[in-house]
């Protein structure tokens, strides 16, 4: 097992937590909406310096690697590598989506047979959005949608459907189908990052600190002529 420190601002929340063998033993929270590069260096200092009070040494970083605010995976993503360069810790990146079914399995939200769809709010009726079974298997990568009341079908077809997230909500009545449930009150946060990152680190799946981008920023360096990469 490890200690990691998980860093979460995809979204409104600005999140910090600390995880030892499996238990999150710190955790802080800012829910008042964009105010990432307001709080979360001070929130790091402190997870850090909690750490260190109690002579508990870090593994390594996870860091919600998107998709989400631009402005706030840059800001979390630069402050993730700030620590594993200061410190030299491995860096670890755990897909948002994915993060925010954990509270949803953990709380047996879901039945045999039930799929997940966590949405991310972009604009208008646009999310973010993926489709995940209750081993958290990925069915459907992360895409943008436009939702309209044929965009799931084939989903909702072969049974429930889960759909969670700051995205979701706004969906329903468009979709508007007996297979589809709301579970409301999920938002991405860094204490829900834990079994994930834990996992990660443990198969060895890391980042190259340097090089590292979330992923609104690889859809967009990927556009961008070949001689300004």
């Amino acid at each position: 097992m490890a200690t990691i420190l998980h860093i979460e601002t995809s979204d409104k929340v600005t999140s910090v937590a600390v995880s030892q063998d499996g238990q999150v033993i710190f955790d802080k929270e800012d829910r008042e909406g964009m105010n990432h590069a307001e709080h979360i260096g001070g929130y790091v200092d402190e997870a850090l310096s909690f750490a260190d009070s109690h002579a508990i040494p870090f593994d390594a970083v996870a860091v919600s690697q998107g998709p989400g605010s631009y402005t706030g995976l840059r800001i979390g993503t630069s402050m993730a590598k700030g620590v594993c360069f200061g410190r030299d810790l491995k860096l670890v990146a755990v897909p948002t989506l994915q993060l925010m079914c954990v509270p949803v399995l953990l709380r047996e939200l879901v039945p045999e047979g039930g799929v997940l769809c966590p949405m991310l709010d972009a604009r208008r009726m646009e999310v973010y959005a993926a489709i995940y079974d209750r081993g958290l298997r990925e069915l459907r990568p992360t895409q943008a949608d436009v939702v309209t009341a044929d965009t799931y079908l084939p989903w909702l077809a072969q049974g429930p459907v889960y759909f969670l997230g700051p995205g979701a909500a706004k969906c329903m009545d468009t979709i508007s189908h007996p297979n589809a449930h709301l579970i409301e009150g999920i938002e991405p946060t860094a204490k829900w990052m834990m079994p994930l990152a834990e996992r990660r680190f443990l198969r060895g799946e890391f980042e190259d600190v340097a090089y590292f981008i979330p992923f609104y920023l690889k859809d967009y360096v990927a556009k961008l002529p070949k001689k300004l990469v």
